[in-house]
This record gives structure tokens, C-alpha cells and sequence, in this order.
């Protein structure tokens, strides 16, 4: 398979390592042409993913256009909130008949639309044409090819085996799903809950607390993914439990590391300069809170992220105000 990845971060790098490894032929598209020139050149990507050897096959661009030229899989791997606005540039250039994966985990601001309906939006493709991968995706790990699975989701079974295909290695193992709301409400509500995580991390609090968070969390998740028409037992697979236990307890994951800044006591600046990367969950808070009241659910621990986040609160008194919340069935 012909493959273009969109973005050169460590989520896009581990992401063309895998399929150059599956044995596609990859052209990875970086905005610097110093990125481009190492990954052409030097097959690496010590910026993203230090010691990290890409195959041979695995090539590097400045140029959209080539990057995309004659692709049959076209994996997107940018932060959700620039995604609309890239592709109004980007999506005439995509070969007609591409499978459009997305990579990007997050719920985007005003519209409330997931990654999937912005690029049959924005691109204009038919929605079987978008696939989603989620999941337990630590991307130094999965470079580092460390055992781990993953799910691919489409409407399209076919082309979702497609990708499943593409994708396989000793290493990476996918799975494929019909559930697209659920493996996209997992990714992204699980980037909130990991920041409340790490928040809890810095507090010193201990397992309990720990365990309570991303069962909850787990819990808010699936209240919002049943009202918008996703399978709940997705919450208990790869996209829903496994991707949320991965992104709270990994020192690796960028949220949780977030998070702890933020319980510490820093701004959202002073995090955002220590951590020198996207933490999709600051923006999403917002966009899931609203989705979730614009669907009558409950989201408590996503609307005290958003507190703590862009009111200011302190994250002890978010603490209590989770604990004194009305009592109510589990």
C-alpha cells in the first residue's frame, strides 16, 4: 500500500513506523523541511521520537501535494482544533478513492463535532471513507515496538479490515470495530480524565482516589457515548478502558503530565511551557462539557477539569466539590 501520515509528531512518526514496517510505502508530510531532510535522509525523527529508526520505506516532505500523490491511505495526525482549518487548504489534494484515517482524539470547539464529521465536513468524503484508530497508543512505546493492540473503526468493514491489514506486526496488533462515536468519544473524553489524573498524582492522592478517577471518568464517558448512539461495551474495550487506563497511569502520556502541573499549583502557560506539547484535553474540556449538557448529561469531573483549567479553581476545592456532590446510585 501506497500511505501518506499528515504530521510529523511522535503520535504520526510511531504511526508511519508502523506501516512502513507493514510494509507500505510512506511519505510523511512535516511543516520544517529540517524534519522532512532527517526523515528522508537519516530516516529518523529525533525531535519527535529520539533513537527511533523509520524502514527505508518511509520517506519525508515539505510538499502536501507529493506527500499525497497517488496515496491510498492518507493517516492525519494533527492537534483536532487546527484540523478544520488545515483541511480547507489540504482536502483537494487528496486522491479521490484515499482512505482518510484519522489519528487526532478530541471534540472540536462551537461545532461540538467529532474528528471524523469534521473531515467528511471539511473534505467533503463519504463517512465510509473515514476511518478512526484509538486506543492504548503510547507512541514511544509502539516505536519502541513494544507489544501492543489497537482498534480500527469504520462504517465500512471492508476497508476497516483494510487498514486492520496494513497495520499488523509482530508488535501491532489491531482490532476492528463499527463503533465510531464510541472509539471517538473514548479518545477524547480519556485525554479530560487523565488530566484530572495527574492533578490527583500531584495532590499526593493515593489509589483509592486514583481508581475512583477512571472508573467515574470511565462512567461519564459512556453516559455521553450512549446518548450519541455509540455501543456501551466499547467503554470496556481498547477505545473506552484501555485508552484511559494507559493515559492516566504513563508518565508517557502527555495529558496525565499535564495534569500534574496544573495540580501543582502552575498556570495554564507555565504547564504548557514545562510539558512543550499538545494537551488535547485543556481544549476538549470544553467542547465535551458542552456536549454533554447540550445532550442532558451528567459529566462531573469533566466540568471541574474545565474549572480548574479556565476559571481558576484550585484543584483541592475541586476535590471537594466533586466528594459533596448529591449522593446518587452508582
Amino acid at each position: 500500500m501506497r500511505a501518506s501520515v499528515i504530521g510529523s509528531g511522535a503520535w504520526g512518526t510511531a504511526f508511519a513506523k508502523v506501516l512502513g514496517d507493514a510494509g507500505s510505502d510512506v511519505t510523511m508530510w512535516a511543516r520544517r523541511e529540517a524534519v522532512a531532510t532527517e526523515i528522508r535522509e537519516r530516516h529518523g525523527n529525533e525531535g519527535s521520537l529520539p533513537g527511533v529508526r523509520l524502514a527505508e520505506s518511509v520517506t519525508g516532505t515539505t510538499d502536501l501535494a507529493e506527500a499525497v500523490d497517488g496515496a491510498e491511505l492518507i493517516a492525519i495526525a494533527v492537534p483536532s482544533q487546527t484540523l478544520r482549518g488545515n483541511l480547507a487548504d489540504w482536502a483537494g489534494l487528496f486522491p479521490a478513492d484515499a482512505t482518510i484515517v484519522s489519528l487526532m482524539k478530541g471534540i472540536e470547539l462551537g461545532t461540538l463535532k467529532r474528528m471524523s464529521e469534521v473531515i467528511v465536513e471539511t473534505a467533503g468524503v463519504a463517512p465510509d471513507r473515514v476511518v478512526v484508530v484509538s486506543g492504548p497508543n503510547l507512541a514511544p512505546e509502539i516505536a519502541a515496538e513494544q507489544p501492543t493492540t489497537t482498534v480500527v473503526a469504520c462504517s465500512d468493514e471492508a476497508r476497516a479490515k483494510q487498514v486492520q491489514h496494513a497495520l499488523a506486526t509482530p508488535w501491532f496488533r489491531p482490532y476492528t470495530s463499527d463503533d465510531v462515536i464510541g472509539c471517538e468519544l473514548g479518545g477524547a473524553c480519556k485525554n479530560v480524565i487523565a488530566l484530572a489524573y495527574g492533578m490527583a498524582v500531584a495532590l499526593g492522592l493515593g489509589d483509592n482516589t486514583r481508581a475512583s478517577l477512571i472508573t467515574r471518568g470511565l462512567a461519564e464517558t459512556a453516559r455521553l457515548g450512549v446518548a450519541l448512539g455509540a455501543d456501551p461495551l466499547t467503554f470496556a474495550g481498547l477505545a473506552g478502558l484501555g485508552d484511559l487506563v494507559a493515559s492516566c497511569s504513563s508518565p508517557l502520556a502527555r495529558n496525565r503530565t499535564f495534569g500534574e502541573h496544573l495540580g501543582r499549583g502552575e498556570s495554564l502557560e507555565q504547564a504548557q511551557i514545562a510539558t512543550r506539547q499538545t494537551a488535547e484535553g485543556v481544549k476538549s474540556c470544553l467542547s465535551i462539557r458542552d456536549l454533554a449538557r447540550a445532550n442532558g448529561v451528567e459529566m462531573p469531573i469533566v466540568e471541574q477539569v474545565e474549572r480548574v483549567c479556565h476559571e481558576g479553581v484550585d484543584p483541592r476545592v475541586a476535590v471537594k466539590l466533586l466528594m459533596t456532590r448529591d449522593m446518587k446510585p452508582e
